[in-house]
Protein backbone atom coordinates (compact mmCIF):
# COMPACT_ATOMS: atom_id res chain seq x y z
CA UNK A 1 0.00 0.00 0.00
CA UNK A 2 0.91 3.90 -0.27
CA UNK A 3 1.26 5.40 2.91
CA UNK A 4 0.31 9.15 2.50
CA UNK A 5 0.62 11.58 5.48
CA UNK A 6 -1.52 14.68 5.73
CA UNK A 7 0.33 17.21 8.33
CA UNK A 8 -2.20 19.66 9.66
CA UNK A 9 -1.10 22.67 11.62
CA UNK A 10 -3.03 24.95 14.11
CA UNK A 11 -5.19 27.07 11.35
CA UNK A 12 -7.89 24.15 11.00
CA UNK A 13 -8.70 24.51 14.71
CA UNK A 14 -9.92 27.99 13.84
CA UNK A 15 -12.61 27.55 11.56
CA UNK A 16 -11.59 24.58 9.03
CA UNK A 17 -11.84 21.02 9.85
CA UNK A 18 -9.57 18.73 7.79
CA UNK A 19 -12.68 15.72 7.70
CA UNK A 20 -14.74 16.99 4.84
CA UNK A 21 -12.26 15.82 1.91
CA UNK A 22 -13.59 12.13 2.40
CA UNK A 23 -16.79 12.63 2.86
CA UNK A 24 -18.20 12.43 -0.94
CA UNK A 25 -15.44 12.12 -2.49
CA UNK A 26 -14.16 8.80 -4.59
CA UNK A 27 -11.00 8.36 -1.94
CA UNK A 28 -9.05 5.56 -3.28
CA UNK A 29 -8.92 2.47 -0.49
CA UNK A 30 -5.34 1.35 -2.08
CA UNK A 31 -4.22 4.59 -0.23
CA UNK A 32 -3.24 3.92 3.43
CA UNK A 33 -3.81 7.66 4.71
CA UNK A 34 -2.40 9.46 8.34
CA UNK A 35 -3.43 12.73 9.81
CA UNK A 36 -0.85 14.17 12.00
CA UNK A 37 -2.85 16.45 14.43
CA UNK A 38 -1.47 18.46 17.04
CA UNK A 39 -1.10 16.96 20.13
CA UNK A 40 -4.10 18.76 21.51
CA UNK A 41 -6.42 17.92 18.98
CA UNK A 42 -5.15 13.77 18.80
CA UNK A 43 -8.01 12.64 20.71
CA UNK A 44 -10.68 15.06 18.92
CA UNK A 45 -9.22 14.02 15.12
CA UNK A 46 -9.52 10.19 16.15
CA UNK A 47 -12.79 10.52 17.14
CA UNK A 48 -13.93 12.81 13.99
CA UNK A 49 -11.80 10.95 11.27
CA UNK A 50 -13.20 7.30 9.46
CA UNK A 51 -11.57 4.63 11.50
CA UNK A 52 -9.85 3.64 7.58
CA UNK A 53 -7.66 6.97 8.51
CA UNK A 54 -5.09 6.47 10.87
CA UNK A 55 -4.01 9.45 13.20
CA UNK A 56 0.05 10.46 14.06
CA UNK A 57 0.89 12.56 16.96
CA UNK A 58 3.84 15.24 15.75
CA UNK A 59 6.40 14.32 17.98
CA UNK A 60 6.95 12.48 21.35
CA UNK A 61 9.75 11.81 23.76
CA UNK A 62 12.49 9.14 24.62
CA UNK A 63 11.05 7.72 27.92
CA UNK A 64 7.68 6.62 29.11
CA UNK A 65 7.66 8.90 32.08
CA UNK A 66 9.10 11.34 34.18
CA UNK A 67 9.68 14.72 34.87
CA UNK A 68 9.28 16.31 31.88
CA UNK A 69 6.69 18.98 31.23
CA UNK A 70 5.48 19.77 28.00
CA UNK A 71 6.20 16.37 26.19
CA UNK A 72 4.18 13.45 25.30
CA UNK A 73 4.88 9.60 25.61
CA UNK A 74 3.85 6.43 23.13
CA UNK A 75 1.83 5.32 25.61
CA UNK A 76 -0.34 8.67 26.22
CA UNK A 77 -0.72 8.94 22.22
CA UNK A 78 -1.73 4.75 22.22
CA UNK A 79 -4.04 6.02 24.90
CA UNK A 80 -6.06 8.25 22.77
CA UNK A 81 -6.04 5.28 20.07
CA UNK A 82 -3.30 7.09 17.49
CA UNK A 83 -0.89 4.51 16.07
CA UNK A 84 1.37 6.40 14.81
CA UNK A 85 3.84 9.19 15.42
CA UNK A 86 5.90 11.70 13.42
CA UNK A 87 9.84 12.31 14.12
CA UNK A 88 12.60 13.80 12.96
CA UNK A 89 10.38 16.81 11.64
CA UNK A 90 12.96 19.25 9.90
CA UNK A 91 11.44 21.78 12.71
CA UNK A 92 11.79 19.21 15.04
CA UNK A 93 15.91 19.31 13.95
CA UNK A 94 15.98 22.93 12.70
CA UNK A 95 13.38 25.04 15.49
CA UNK A 96 14.24 23.05 18.31
CA UNK A 97 18.08 21.51 18.05
CA UNK A 98 17.12 18.11 18.01
CA UNK A 99 19.77 15.78 17.73
CA UNK A 100 20.42 12.66 14.96
CA UNK A 101 21.21 10.89 18.43
CA UNK A 102 17.97 12.02 20.00
CA UNK A 103 15.46 11.48 17.07
CA UNK A 104 16.99 8.20 16.92
CA UNK A 105 16.10 7.29 20.76
CA UNK A 106 13.00 8.56 20.12
CA UNK A 107 12.53 5.94 17.40
CA UNK A 108 13.67 3.21 19.26
CA UNK A 109 11.06 4.28 22.60
CA UNK A 110 8.10 4.43 19.95
CA UNK A 111 8.27 1.32 18.25
CA UNK A 112 9.54 -0.55 21.47
CA UNK A 113 5.91 0.91 22.91
CA UNK A 114 4.09 -0.43 19.39
CA UNK A 115 3.23 2.87 17.75
CA UNK A 116 4.40 3.27 13.86
CA UNK A 117 7.05 5.96 13.08
CA UNK A 118 7.02 8.51 9.80
CA UNK A 119 11.01 9.12 10.36
CA UNK A 120 11.57 12.57 8.92
CA UNK A 121 15.14 13.47 6.92
CA UNK A 122 16.33 15.66 4.58
CA UNK A 123 18.71 18.33 3.36
CA UNK A 124 18.64 22.47 4.02
CA UNK A 125 19.35 24.66 1.19
CA UNK A 126 23.03 25.30 1.89
CA UNK A 127 23.96 21.51 2.21
CA UNK A 128 22.25 21.40 -1.48
CA UNK A 129 24.07 23.59 -3.05
CA UNK A 130 27.69 22.54 -1.18
CA UNK A 131 26.59 19.14 -2.79
CA UNK A 132 26.84 17.04 0.49
CA UNK A 133 22.89 16.19 0.47
CA UNK A 134 23.48 11.97 -0.10
CA UNK A 135 26.10 12.69 3.10
CA UNK A 136 23.26 14.79 5.57
CA UNK A 137 19.85 12.38 4.49
CA UNK A 138 22.46 9.01 5.43
CA UNK A 139 23.50 10.39 8.56
CA UNK A 140 20.36 10.97 9.56
CA UNK A 141 18.76 7.69 8.13
CA UNK A 142 21.84 5.52 10.51
CA UNK A 143 21.04 7.37 13.12
CA UNK A 144 17.13 6.10 12.52
CA UNK A 145 18.20 2.64 11.33
CA UNK A 146 21.03 1.63 13.96
CA UNK A 147 17.34 1.95 16.30
CA UNK A 148 15.08 -0.03 14.16
CA UNK A 149 14.59 -3.76 15.18
CA UNK A 150 11.35 -3.91 13.16
CA UNK A 151 11.25 -2.21 9.53
CA UNK A 152 7.09 -3.28 9.15
CA UNK A 153 6.41 -0.32 11.30
CA UNK A 154 9.02 2.62 9.73
CA UNK A 155 8.17 5.14 6.74
CA UNK A 156 10.70 7.26 5.56
CA UNK A 157 9.82 10.65 4.84
CA UNK A 158 12.50 12.47 2.41
CA UNK A 159 11.87 16.02 3.06
CA UNK A 160 14.14 18.85 1.27
CA UNK A 161 14.15 21.71 4.04
CA UNK A 162 14.01 24.06 1.18
CA UNK A 163 10.88 23.11 -0.52
CA UNK A 164 8.71 23.13 3.32
CA UNK A 165 5.98 25.73 2.96
CA UNK A 166 8.08 27.70 0.30
CA UNK A 167 6.44 27.18 -2.91
CA UNK A 168 9.64 25.59 -4.08
CA UNK A 169 8.95 21.56 -4.81
CA UNK A 170 12.13 19.56 -5.49
CA UNK A 171 11.74 18.37 -9.29
CA UNK A 172 10.59 14.56 -9.94
CA UNK A 173 13.99 13.79 -11.12
CA UNK A 174 15.52 15.42 -7.69
CA UNK A 175 13.05 13.45 -5.58
CA UNK A 176 13.51 10.46 -7.33
CA UNK A 177 17.54 10.56 -7.29
CA UNK A 178 17.54 11.06 -3.61
CA UNK A 179 14.56 8.06 -3.02
CA UNK A 180 16.97 5.63 -5.12
CA UNK A 181 20.07 6.13 -2.75
CA UNK A 182 17.98 5.86 0.29
CA UNK A 183 16.70 2.59 -0.74
CA UNK A 184 20.14 1.88 -1.81
CA UNK A 185 21.45 2.72 1.40
CA UNK A 186 18.80 0.49 2.65
CA UNK A 187 20.19 -2.44 0.79
CA UNK A 188 23.44 -2.04 1.49
CA UNK A 189 23.32 -1.27 5.75
CA UNK A 190 20.06 -3.02 6.44
CA UNK A 191 18.86 -5.75 3.61
CA UNK A 192 17.78 -6.03 0.05
CA UNK A 193 14.00 -7.19 2.23
CA UNK A 194 13.85 -4.23 3.66
CA UNK A 195 14.73 -1.97 1.11
CA UNK A 196 12.39 -3.49 -1.28
CA UNK A 197 9.45 -3.24 1.41
CA UNK A 198 10.08 0.42 3.18
CA UNK A 199 8.25 2.78 1.96
CA UNK A 200 9.88 5.72 1.28
CA UNK A 201 7.03 9.57 0.88
CA UNK A 202 8.32 12.60 -0.20
CA UNK A 203 7.03 16.04 1.11
CA UNK A 204 7.50 19.67 0.24
CA UNK A 205 5.21 21.45 -1.14
CA UNK A 206 3.00 18.73 -2.68
CA UNK A 207 0.04 20.01 -4.18
CA UNK A 208 -2.61 18.58 -6.68
CA UNK A 209 -0.79 20.23 -9.67
CA UNK A 210 2.72 18.32 -9.10
CA UNK A 211 1.41 15.11 -7.23
CA UNK A 212 0.75 13.03 -10.21
CA UNK A 213 4.70 13.27 -11.83
CA UNK A 214 6.11 13.10 -8.32
CA UNK A 215 4.12 9.89 -7.91
CA UNK A 216 5.21 8.58 -11.16
CA UNK A 217 8.53 7.99 -9.89
CA UNK A 218 9.75 4.70 -9.20
CA UNK A 219 10.39 5.37 -5.67
CA UNK A 220 8.18 7.60 -4.43
CA UNK A 221 5.85 6.08 -2.19
CA UNK A 222 3.47 8.84 -1.07
CA UNK A 223 3.54 12.37 0.47
CA UNK A 224 3.82 14.23 3.83
CA UNK A 225 1.31 16.93 2.67
CA UNK A 226 1.23 20.19 4.87
CA UNK A 227 -0.97 23.08 3.22
CA UNK A 228 -2.88 21.22 0.43
CA UNK A 229 -4.23 18.80 2.64
CA UNK A 230 -6.53 21.44 4.05
CA UNK A 231 -7.91 21.55 0.38
CA UNK A 232 -10.11 19.99 -1.75
CA UNK A 233 -7.19 19.15 -3.80
CA UNK A 234 -6.04 16.51 -0.71
CA UNK A 235 -8.21 13.72 -3.07
CA UNK A 236 -6.36 14.54 -5.69
CA UNK A 237 -3.10 13.77 -4.26
CA UNK A 238 -4.86 10.34 -1.95
CA UNK A 239 -5.28 9.33 -5.56
CA UNK A 240 -1.98 10.23 -7.22
CA UNK A 241 -0.61 6.62 -7.34
CA UNK A 242 -3.52 5.27 -9.34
Amino acid sequence: SILLLCVVGGEWAEGFLPFSWHKGNRVLCLTEVVCGAPSIYLDFARQKLDAKIGVAAQNCYKVPKGAFTGEISPAMIKDIGAAWVILGHSERRHVFGESDELIGQKVAHALAEGLGVIACIGEKLDEREAGITEKVVFEQTKAIADNVKDWGKVVLAYEPVWAIGTGKTATPQQAQEVHEKLRGWLKSHVSDAVAQSTRIIYGGSVTGSNCKELASQHDVDGFLVGGASLKPEFVDIINAKH
